[in-house]
């Protein structure tokens, strides 16, 4: 793997230094390890994203554990081995541009370039405004860009060197939503071009998503999930990772009553009715909890409900509706249970919906579908 990261760092209060006797006020673990992929690091703030890219920066030093780029070691604790940042091959790209304001385009980018003769940095500059796209401004100064085209600038300059990695920590953040997805679509192209890995941080879902190759998800100094963004997204090992990836429909009252024939499914009791689930190697009794996203759950026309086959009739609850929002092409709806104080939430397309005439304050049916459930 181009890219193995496995260290451990401790934070002691404002000082951060270790006291004897003393537990550290934070803590990170961090490991993963990346091909030449779009690596994305997700997590709200604080949740150890940043310090674990500056560790591999070598902006930080780790308590413990090894980086490796390239099989070079950047740092191994046991070795004692620790590359100084300007000796690791990384490009870094700041939330803050950091451009030099007394320094034209062409002079900030041009002034990671150290040891190369004068014609060889003019080529490589010209590569690099070629690349991001921005020929024409190349003597223009940081105060004369709009925000978009100053991260283009940061971005030129942290390729420049030819880094064998390239870190981002949310540098996107400060910039309007369009020109945000402009510059995600062209950092995405760069990256396929030069085949480097990058490892990006952001708290943005919809970023994070939409970017990744992979994902390392974090929660208070710890990764809780590693994979594609796709197993992350509908299939969620923790409770929190299933709240930060959009799962509105969480419930911790559910118990392990038993399995179907052939470990096809398991059967709990939650929301005070039976709930058919994907099968989990627990045994009747334990407590677990249950989740399904607002757009897996069906709404059944309640007029023909009496019409549905007993074998189809698992999963079906009814409720009152207590609200409905429009989103423009679909409505949520929170619908308050039967026998229970729990509330779904429900995200129906638009068309459906005006179909079944229907608003709030009135009675309707749900179907939960068994195969869109998770349980952990």
């Amino acid at each position: 793997m181009p890219v193995e990261v496995d260290i451990e760092k401790e934070f002691y209060g404002r000082k951060h230094t270790k006291k004897k006797g003393k537990n550290p006020s934070f803590s990170v673990h961090c490991s993963f390890d990346a091909g030449s992929d779009f690596v994305v690091l997700f997590g709200c703030s604080g949740s150890g994203k940043t310090t674990s890219l500056r560790c591999i920066a070598g902006l930080e030093n780790p308590d413990a554990g090894t980086i490796k780029v390239n099989n070079t070691v950047y740092f191994d604790s046991r070795k004692k081995i620790n590359l100084p940042a300007q000796k690791r091959k990384i490009g870094y790209m700041f939330q803050e541009n950091a451009l030099f304001p007394h320094m034209n385009v062409r002079q900030n980018i041009e002034f990671g370039l150290k040891g190369l003769n004068y014609s060889t940095k003019v080529e490589r500059v010209n590569e690099m405004l070629d690349l991001v796209g921005i020929e024409e401004l190349e003597f223009a100064y940081p105060d004369e860009l709009s925000g978009g085209q100053k991260q283009k600038v940061a971005l030129a300059r942290a390729l420049a060197p030819d880094p064998e990695v390239l870190l981002l920590d949310e540098p996107f953040s400060a910039l309007d939503t369009v020109v945000r997805l402009k510059l995600r679509k062209e950092l995405q192209a760069i990256q396929n071009k030069l085949g480097i890995p990058v490892i990006f941080i952001t708290h943005d879902p919809v970023e994070a998503f939409t970017m990744a190759d992979r994902m390392v998800v974090f929660d208070n100094g710890r990764v809780q999930q590693l994979g594609s963004p796709e197993d992350i997204f509908y299939h969620p090992k923790t409770r929190y990772v299933a709240e930060l990836v959009g799962f509105s429909n969480l419930f911790d009252d559910a118990v392990v009553e038993g399995h179907g024939h052939g470990g096809e499914c398991t059967f709990l009791w939650s929301l005070g009715t039976e709930i058919t689930a994907p099968y989990i190697r627990r045994m009747a009794g334990d407590k677990v909890s249950w989740g399904i996203r607002p757009e897996n759950i069906e709404l059944v026309d309640s007029s023909v409900a009496h019409t549905i086959r007993k074998e189809d009739q698992k999963n079906l609850l009814g409720g009152v509706i207590r609200n409905v929002v429009n989103k423009g092409a679909s409505r949520i709806m929170s619908l308050k249970l039967k026998g229970s104080e729990s509330v779904l939430n429900i995200e129906i397309a638009n068309h459906i919906f005006d179909s079944l005439k229907i608003g709030k304050g009135d009675e309707c049916m749900v179907r939960i579908r068994t195969s869109d459930m998770i349980v952990f």
